[in-house]
């Protein structure tokens, strides 16, 4: 789609408070008013939109609706705001165009924070930190050490697409390819029309789970500081409401308890 996910690389020290929170671990309190009381929402509904194509933090159900890790985080979100839930998908190109429209008010979608979309949109405090990998046929010669002269994939607007287009387009006879989902990366790659992906490690062992023969990841895991947050529109009250809440379900163990049932640890 974060979904995870980055139009543009890594954050800087533009953002102080962002940063500080980045800092921590994203299962920690981090709210010294987390016990202020949120009820500037209460009983009105907040439109949330996600993007349901970037498993396991987001995704579209055979029937049409969405799930995921994301879902959940909203859900809970809107639950302790004593809010009500409306979550849309819209396409990840068009995702931040969209809350600047007041489409919605919010988007929980994978989103990392970067200085370029803080120049447009307000975060919250990170909701989940991620981590990239190199997925790729584990029979084929693929060594993320000695990339030349090889087809690497990955999805446009994220992280590791942009960390991809930053070190290795041009380079060494590397040529990138970057997809409007992973889905259509990882479909490439099993093909063999690309030799990796690139990805965040959660959705790369997700698509694992389904295609454990012959896939697999490679190398270490590439720690590039990449904070996922709910953005909301720039000077939006809202962010304060959600960083409340978000605050009360680190502290309670639920945000915890959602990654473990998302991503299994």
């Amino acid at each position: 789609m974060s979904n995870s996910r980055l139009l543009w690389s890594s954050m800087t020290m533009s953002a102080a408070m962002v940063l500080s929170a980045c800092s921590q671990p994203a299962n920690e309190a981090t709210d010294a008013n987390a016990d202020a009381p949120v009820a500037d929402v209460a009983g009105k509904t907040i439109r949330i939109a996600t993007e349901g194509a970037y498993p396991p933090f987001n995704y579209t159900n055979a029937d049409g609706s969405l799930s995921g890790y994301d879902i959940d985080v909203a859900n809970a979100l809107c639950e302790q705001m004593q809010a009500k839930c409306e979550i849309v998908a819209q396409d990840w190109d068009g995702i931040i165009p969209g809350l600047l429209a007041q489409k919605y008010d919010a988007v929980v979608a994978g989103m990392s924070i970067t200085p370029e979309r803080q120049e447009k949109v307000d975060f919250t405090e990170p909701y989940f930190a991620n981590t990239m990998v190199w997925l790729t046929d584990t029979e084929g010669s693929f060594d993320p050490m000695a990339i030349k002269n090889l087809t690497l994939g990955g999805q446009r607007s994220t992280t590791p697409g942009a960390y991809l287009q930053d070190n290795y387009e041009g380079k060494d006879g590397n040529t990138v390819q970057l997809y409007d989902n992973y889905d259509n990366a990882y479909l490439d790659l099993k093909s063999g029309r690309s030799d990796a992906v690139l990805a965040e490690k959660v959705s790369a062992k997700s698509w694992l789970t389904d295609n454990p023969d012959g896939f697999g990841i490679v190398g270490e895991e590439i720690d590039n500081d990449d904070n996922i947050a709910v953005a909301v529109r720039k000077g939006d009250p809202l962010r304060d409401d959600f960083n409340k809440a978000l605050s009360e379900i680190r502290s309670n163990g639920e945000l915890t308890r959602l990654e473990q049932a998302n991503f299994g640890n």
